[in-house]
């Protein structure tokens, strides 16, 4: 180091000038990055996080509506080649006269249960889980949409009188129907209905009948739908009921828009 000849200050020499380059040059010092992050961009962040969850949400959930209905017309069209249930006549006692099942069916879904008055306990909860269903239905889609129908598997001591006190326990809609034992057992094979009356019994007796435990759901034009077992419960018929019926509704939107 020297002195300048003009202005008398100390004057670097060149290796101390190369020096100090190389500790700038290698300085430990961080390197800050330019502020980018602001309030205004997270919260702009996060309502588009948010926008995409329900997009994606909503994609699935339309996704899986259209898998189940796929799969329910699949099931369907299999049970089509399965045939269960057909139009029958038998004795109305709401009415109190023979009646054809299109006359009470046509334009309304329809659940139909086969028993006997004298059950002690399956029947009876059954009935109840069936005019729970109906009940349900009435409050969120109005009359006449489901209608309940209890057929008689045991014509010996289910009369029309002892039918129509029975049914009017359980749902004041419910609707029952008695006929011969010919009749009977021609439409419980329809349904695909397994009974079974003890040989030689008389009317007095205490008897039970042997019966298959399902209810049936029918749709407006009377074809078979689905059915439903012992444990299903109400929820389940309740909800698998609202689908098919939604459907039926979109297959008859459908053929209407093609007329």
């Amino acid at each position: 180091m020297f002195l300048s000849k003009w202005t008398r200050q100390p004057v670097m020499g060149k290796s101390m000038l190369m020096k100090r380059a190389m500790n700038q040059r290698y300085s430990t010092k961080p390197v800050l990055p330019p502020k980018t992050f602001t309030w205004k961009s997270a919260s702009v962040l996060g309502v588009t996080a948010i926008g995409l969850g329900f997009y994606f949400d909503n994609e699935k959930k339309k996704y899986d509506l259209e898998r189940n209905k796929r799969l329910r017309a699949q099931e369907k069209k299999q049970r089509a080649g399965h045939a269960v249930g057909r139009p029958f006549e038998l004795f109305n006692v709401n009415e109190g006269k023979v009646t054809s099942s299109e006359s009470v069916m046509k334009g309304k879904f329809s659940l139909i249960y086969f028993g006997f008055t004298h059950c002690p306990d399956i029947c009876p909860e059954e009935l109840d889980k069936m005019a729970s269903v109906v009940d349900e239905v009435k409050k969120e889609f109005g009359k006449d949409v489901l209608i309940p129908i209890f057929i008689t598997c045991d014509p010996l001591r289910d009369t029309a009188d002892v039918v129509k006190a029975y049914v009017q326990d359980f749902h004041p809609d419910l609707i029952g129907f008695t006929g011969s034992p010919e009749e009977l057992k021609s439409v419980a094979r329809a349904f695909r209905v397994y009974t079974f009356t003890p040989p030689d019994v008389k009317q007095t007796d205490d008897y039970l009948v042997d019966h298959s435990i399902f209810f049936y759901l029918m749709d407006p034009e009377g074809n078979f739908v689905d059915c439903y077992a012992r444990d299903t419960t109400p929820e389940e018929v309740l909800a698998s009921f609202k689908n098919y019926r939604q459907d039926y509704l979109d297959d008859q939107s459908r053929v209407k828009s093609l007329k």
